[in-house]
Formats: C-alpha cells, sequence, structure tokens
C-alpha cells in the first residue's frame, strides 16, 4: 500500500517541488478540523489503498498545523487556497486540482492513473 507522507515545512516543500521534474507529486491540504476534510482524506487513504500510481509521491499538509507550507504551496502553484484541495504537480507545474467533494477515490484514479 502506498503512504502519504506529511510535510510541515517549506523547505521540505521546497525540495519537493523542485523534484517535481523527475517524479510527480499528489498533495493533499487537509483540514484537521472540517468534516468535509475528514471526508476527502478518507478518500485519498482508499486510493493509496487499491492501485494508486507507483509513479507518484504522496504528500499531505495539515492547514492549520502547517500554514506557513500550505500558503506557500498556494503562491508557488498559483491556486487559490481551498480545503481540502488536492493538486497535482509535475515538472513544477499544476496539471489538476480539485477540492472539497468532487475529492473522491473515483476521481483521483481517473486522472492519476
Amino acid at each position: 500500500m502506498a503512504q502519504w507522507k506529511e510535510i510541515t515545512t517549506n523547505e521540505e516543500w521546497e525540495q519537493l517541488l523542485a523534484a517535481t521534474t523527475e517524479q510527480p507529486i499528489v498533495v493533499l491540504k487537509h483540514s484537521t478540523a472540517c468534516p468535509v476534510s475528514f471526508n476527502a482524506l478518507q478518500e485519498y487513504e482508499a486510493y493509496l489503498g487499491k492501485t494508486p500510481n507507483p509513479d507518484v509521491k504522496y504528500i499531505l499538509v495539515k492547514v492549520i498545523e502547517s500554514r506557513p507550507v500550505s500558503n506557500q504551496i498556494a503562491e508557488d502553484t498559483g491556486v487559490k487556497h481551498a480545503s481540502p484541495q488536492i493538486l497535482y504537480i509535475k515538472n513544477k507545474e499544476t496539471v489538476w486540482n480539485t477540492s472539497h467533494w468532487a475529492i473522491t477515490e473515483e476521481h483521483m484514479t481517473a486522472v492519476l492513473n
């Protein structure tokens, strides 16, 4: 089963973003205080528990606990912050993003696999 890695610093984010030229990443921006976000996290984990794209690195950012990282992601990608939100980043470009109830295992499978 693929696993996500939580990042908490801008340095970690900068390294991951730079490395997207070699390995794309999927970032889930998750609010620990939001039921919609809780549902999105369950969908993310359901996707990772099946057959996720093995060429992708999976990341989690808790937007309340790691607000500076969340803000930096919005700034670097040009994607207005939402929570929950998922971004697929390849070659330092956001290829796909969605938020709220659109974050489903089925949607992720269709886009990422």
